[in-house]
């Protein structure tokens, strides 16, 4: 999976925000309260996440309503996951991630493995 650009970005943060299915129109009038863009440009853009597998959409009459695939805390995820695999040295880069944590991170850590059930270690 590859980062996102900024408009992609921009878009899918608009539709993560949401909750719910949006047209093309609605996320222009959105993107609009920030900066100019043109119509076929967020359509294009779009299409680009909906062949990504990142939005799925339905056509209502000639249009089509998009949502997300993935909440973005998922699709976070993804990106951490193959970033790790790809790392080359996986221990190493969990604590280089590691030692970079801020108090608040590290917090949401430990929460986190709190909720997460244990793993049977193999000896």
């Amino acid at each position: 999976m590859r980062t996102l650009g900024d408009l992609e970005a921009a878009i899918m943060d608009r539709m993560w925000s949401r909750h719910r299915p949006a047209s093309v129109r609605e996320v222009l009038e959105d993107l609009r309260t920030e900066r100019e863009i043109a119509y076929t440009t967020v359509m294009t853009v779009m299409d680009k996440l909906y062949k990504k597998d990142l939005l799925k959409r339905r056509a209502v009459g000639k249009a089509y309503v998009y949502e997300t695939v993935l909440s973005k805390e998922a699709y976070t995820a993804q990106l951490m996951r193959e970033t790790l695999a790809g790392s080359g040295n996986q221990a190493a880069t969990l604590v280089h991630f590691l030692e970079r944590l801020t108090p608040e991170e590290s917090a949401a850590l430990e929460s986190a493995l709190q909720v997460f059930p244990q793993r049977t270690r193999k000896s």
